[in-house]
């Protein structure tokens, strides 16, 4: 077993033959402490606002027990994560380009949890993750709520967005997977952002993430940034009917304008670690 172990570690610390890139990918974990909030939504346009800025994107759904990235966008994949970690298919073969300029990588649906692979799984899917260094930012669709996995992805990310709205229990909510981040994940190395959804006004959103951030600093002691918000605009439950984005349904909608400032935010950030996809995997692996 201790051999077994060694050989992880290894195969952590060094990139597969053929995969020596030096290009700095940026991985961004979207994350809300309750469904319904507009997460995946969030993680989608995104990912649009930044393939039209000339960065290549994949939007990771790593929702692995109900995927939905790909209902949103109106694609059926015929593989997903699961024939991954299974063997079945390779990274590359799973991958899916869309007309909208992003990559997607569905989701395994009915597959839990990260930890239930056995050792050859492990080393298999560690390998296959290096596939997915040629693009420069990869956004991380996670499940609503807070499990192991979720918490996993977060600890892997560059950056973490927390999403909420102002309603009381998404605020109560926003706080909880918060304080479970400062609690549970250890050496805590990311740049923690938070987004206010659905907000009528810009000082509704600033009111709302002040009183999470305030929180979060006097009981916690963790920092978190104001990334922006994302007004209440009746465009995103049309586009959500018609499963296309709402930035290219109307990019001047209110909403789409939104997404587009979070991203002008996020570039100006520095990474916390330029490890890349490296990073993504030691942190995903390291207590395995």
């Amino acid at each position: 077993m201790e051999d077994q172990a060694q050989k992880l570690r290894e195969l952590m610390n060094a990139k597969p033959q053929g995969q020596q890139s030096t290009k700095k990918t940026r991985v961004i974990t979207v994350a809300s402490g309750k469904g319904g909030v507009g997460k995946t939504n969030l993680s989608v346009n995104l990912a649009i606002a930044y393939a039209r800025i000339g960065k290549r994107v994949m939007v990771m759904d790593a929702d692995l027990g109900l995927a939905n990235v790909n209902i949103i966008l109106n694609i059926i994949p015929k593989y997903n994560l699961y024939h991954v970690i299974r063997k079945q298919k390779t990274m590359k073969e799973i991958i899916l380009d869309t007309e909208y300029g992003i990559q997607i990588l569905a989701g395994a649906s009915g597959f839990s949890k990260i930890a239930n692979l056995n050792e050859e799984e492990r080393q298999n899917f560690i390998t296959e993750l290096y596939a997915l260094t040629n693009v420069d930012i990869i956004i991380i669709d996670t499940s609503a709520g807070v499990s192991n996995n979720v918490l996993s992805f977060i600890a892997a990310a560059d950056d973490a967005i927390i999403i909420t709205t102002p309603e009381p229990t998404a605020i109560t909510d926003a706080y909880g997977i918060i304080k479970i981040i400062a609690t549970e994940v250890e050496n805590l190395n990311i740049g923690l952002k938070l987004v206010v959804n659905r907000v009528k006004n810009v000082t509704e959103g600033r009111k709302v993430a002040e009183r999470i951030i305030n929180i979060s600093g006097q009981f916690l002691n963790l920092k978190v940034e104001y990334l922006g918000c994302i007004y209440e605009d009746p465009i995103v439950q049309a586009s959500v009917l018609k499963q296309k984005p709402f930035i290219v349904q109307d990019p001047k909608s209110k909403a789409a304008i939104s997404v587009q400032h979070l991203v002008s935010r996020i570039e100006k950030t520095e990474f916390v670690d330029d490890r890349g996809i490296g990073r993504l995997i030691k942190k995903l692996f390291a207590k395995e």
